[in-house]
């Protein structure tokens, strides 16, 4: 595998352009899109109107740049809704049935505390299938695989596992009962272990195993049940012999939601290798692509994760909190200092691996204050030099450790895992 892929960074007019980051980034068989706002691209205002009027506005946005670069709707994977209202999920699937209707991506939905631009009710960002790979990778009609099964909850808005390429995206998976389709009874821990089921069920319904995960999102509706949540995960992880054996743990980042569907209190997803990839790569490759898990001691170690896992053409990285590598404790200072630290945590992550910052391809960002953003802008792309990733940024009621700000980050990773062909 020729290891100069190269990022395509693009914008369309279509769209008002994002503050500070690129509409998407495709990199080799993906495009990952900033979150979309309900943003009028005449007006650069958010527009008059219900939580309809600004759903249909930000899937226009997202339609608008997916069209932008060739694609159609129906090459969305994943997409994540975050409202501030989870009341308005009704509302927003009627509009959300008229842009997906016979294929269903995967999807995550929760409530937040703020989005950027005060009249905001909901943010949308997708992830994009990119068969034409990004150069010097020549066009391929891979071909996506989407799968549901009866062991896990079903819905009329979304597909519980959709494949392309080497990866497998999963759902937001909610402690439902498939056989009953309502809330597990008790609290958090086995609403936790019955989400981790029903993502386990997914998985062997498509001959995947859980080790296979590389990236989990946990969404709670209060960080104070986190150590709960650790205690039923780390009976899910590792799962396999060899697993156990290099300690590994999937990279993962935990939100706080200020609602979840259902009136849940736990949420969590997942992004899964996928060894065989989708038509036309072999099925006999399954195996041949390798996981790998890196950790250094300059940045934040964590029991429960690893700072990144790369997997086939890109890293996952571990939610970076404003923590000291040295001292393991959160640093004084204002969200200034504070962000510094996260993206300085990022930088050396990568340098242990011998990426640079121009690879992180898409930026996560949660803020205790959606005001802080202006100071966080003001940090932020000193740390790259060419095109800015895609970016999502959100305001969140808590952060672990009583942080001002957390932010993750998907990166390329030109050089592939092996078998890299």
């Amino acid at each position: 595998m020729n290891n100069i892929i190269i990022k395509a960074s693009r914008n369309t007019d279509s769209v008002a352009k994002c503050p500070l980051s690129t509409q998407t980034v495709a990199f080799s068989h993906y495009n990952h899109l900033s979150g979309q706002l309900p943003v009028d691209p005449q007006t650069k205002a958010v527009v008059a109107g219900d939580i309809s009027a600004q759903t249909t506005q930000c899937l226009d946005n997202i339609k608008a740049i997916v069209e932008s670069i060739g694609h159609v709707m129906d090459d969305v994977v994943k997409i994540t809704i975050f409202l501030k209202d989870i009341t308005d999920i009704a509302a927003v699937d009627a509009v959300y049935a008229t842009f997906f209707q016979s294929y269903l991506p995967t999807r995550t939905v929760l409530a937040v505390a703020a989005l950027p631009m005060d009249k905001a009710l909901i943010q949308i960002d997708a992830v994009i299938s990119n068969g034409e790979g990004t150069q010097p990778q020549a066009p391929c009609d891979l071909v996506k695989v989407t799968n549901n099964t009866d062991n896990a909850p079903k819905t009329s808005v979304s597909t519980q596992t959709v494949a392309f390429s080497h990866y497998n995206n999963i759902s937001a998976q909610l402690p439902i009962d498939p056989k009953t389709g309502s809330l597990v009874s008790g609290d958090v821990k086995q609403q936790t272990a019955q989400c981790l089921k029903n993502i386990k069920a997914i998985l062997q319904s498509i001959d995947v195993p859980i080790d296979d995960i590389v990236k989990v999102n946990i969404f709670l509706t209060d960080l104070t049940n986190t150590d709960a949540v650790n205690e039923v995960y780390s009976t899910f992880f590792p799962d396999s012999a060899i697993a156990r054996t290099v300690g590994y743990w999937p990279a993962r980042t935990v939100s706080a939601a200020t609602a979840l569907p259902m009136q849940a209190l736990v949420q969590i997803d997942a992004v899964v290798s996928h060894g065989d990839g989708t038509p036309p790569q072999e099925v006999e490759d399954r195996h041949g692509i390798v996981i790998k898990a890196n950790n250094t001691t300059n940045a934040p170690k964590s029991s429960v994760a690893t700072q990144t896992v790369a997997f086939s053409h890109y890293n996952n990285i571990s939610a970076q909190l404003p923590i000291s590598a040295e001292s393991g404790k959160m640093i004084t200072g204002d969200v200034t200092a504070q962000a510094t630290q996260c993206l300085e945590n990022i930088k050396a992550i990568l340098q242990s691996i011998d990426h640079v910052m121009d690879d992180v391809v898409k930026v996560n960002i949660q803020l205790k204050n959606i005001a802080d953003i202006d100071a966080v802008n003001d940090i932020y792309t000193p740390f790259f030099n060419s095109d800015l990733p895609a970016r999502t940024v959100i305001g969140v009621s808590a952060i672990p450790m009583d942080a001002l700000i957390q932010i993750d980050a998907v990166v390329s990773n030109a050089e592939g895992t092996p078998p890299a062909l």
